[in-house]
């Protein structure tokens, strides 16, 4: 079976970092775009970074570029997504997601919450 375990969640303060982690098992991970997603309760899930498997490129949503950063260690099947100067608006269900073709998995989420 396919997983993917996301950690790394927390409270923290505004200016404050987290690191999460998206640990992939049961697929060829190197085959992968892995991406993570956000969702605060009664909003869409929306997408805010990605790293591209082929040649790394990666991607940013505009709220979060310049201070988040996704990264992806292939040889421990994991992507990373570093967060700085964490904001409340940041305050969110994160998911990571593998995708190749038409082959989609998810991650089951972890909550970050950014309050002073």
């Amino acid at each position: 079976d396919v997983q993917l375990q996301a950690s790394g969640g927390g409270s923290v303060q505004p200016g404050e970092s987290l690191r999460l982690s998206c640990a992939a098992s049961g697929l060829a991970f190197n085959d992968y775009a892995i991406a993570w997603f956000r969702q605060d309760p009664g909003k869409e899930r929306e997408p805010i970074s990605c790293i591209r498997n082929d040649d790394g490129t990666t991607y940013y949503k505009a709220s979060v570029k310049g201070r988040f950063t996704i990264s992806r260690d292939n040889a421990k099947n994991t992507v990373y997504l570093q967060m700085n100067s964490l904001e409340p608006e940041d305050t969110a269900v994160y998911y990571c997601n593998a995708r190749q073709g038409y082959l989609n998995y998810w991650g089951q989420g972890t909550q970050v919450t950014v309050s002073s």
